[in-house]
């Protein structure tokens, strides 16, 4: 199991737009499909890998959660689904009906997506403001496969709960760690390890 950390996007970053289809509804999504929120959490994870699949159920709630306050939520699979079919768009439907995911989980099928982001691993993930700056990136909390910690997303959970409350964002931001995004070959962006 790999162990990749986050590129640390910097801080201030404007959100790269997209727009990507979401196997589970069949519609495509983008940023400007969400023009009231007061955030935007950008997630980069997948089906397969064990950093992912620790953290889903607790995902999924936060979601739950922050959504109903303004926070869009939106998931995003970028891996290489020809040598990865586990992550391909059938299984992507089973994962969000599994798993109770509320929010769009969506195929970066050529990886553009995750190369704008800099996202380097599942999970990785991005916190945007109402203008679509970036304030916070990193780990969903400290958990790993093999850890004590506990499954919380307190890291995010704070960000999110700064933003919402108009407060400053702790600079002190952590990488997440996780499986390295299955890029296709050829296609490894130069900011990746």
């Amino acid at each position: 199991m790999a162990r990749t950390p986050s590129t640390m996007l910097e801080l201030g970053t404007p959100a790269p737009a997209f727009r990507l289809p979401d196997p589970v509804s069949g519609q495509s999504v983008s940023l400007d499909d969400f023009p009231d929120a007061k955030g935007y959490v950008i997630a980069f994870i997948c089906n397969h890998c064990p950093f992912v699949q620790l953290i889903r159920h607790e995902f999924a709630r936060f979601a739950r959660e922050y959504i109903p306050q303004g926070i869009a939520v939106i998931a995003v699979n970028s891996n290489d689904i020809a040598h990865f079919p586990e992550d391909g768009p059938d299984k992507m439907k089973d994962e969000a009906r599994r798993f109770g995911y509320t929010f769009p989980y969506l195929l970066d099928e050529d990886q553009s997506v995750a190369k704008a982001y800099r996202a380097a691993c599942t999970p990785d993930f991005f916190l945007f403001d109402a203008e679509r700056q970036l304030v916070y990136r990193g780990q969903f909390d400290s958990c790993r496969p093999g850890s004590d910690a506990p499954v919380t997303g307190e890291d995010l959970r704070a960000a999110c709960d700064a933003l919402l409350a108009g407060r400053p964002i702790s600079d002190d931001q952590k990488p997440s760690i996780g499986c390295n995004i299955k890029w296709i070959a050829g296609n490894e962006p130069d900011y990746y390890g």
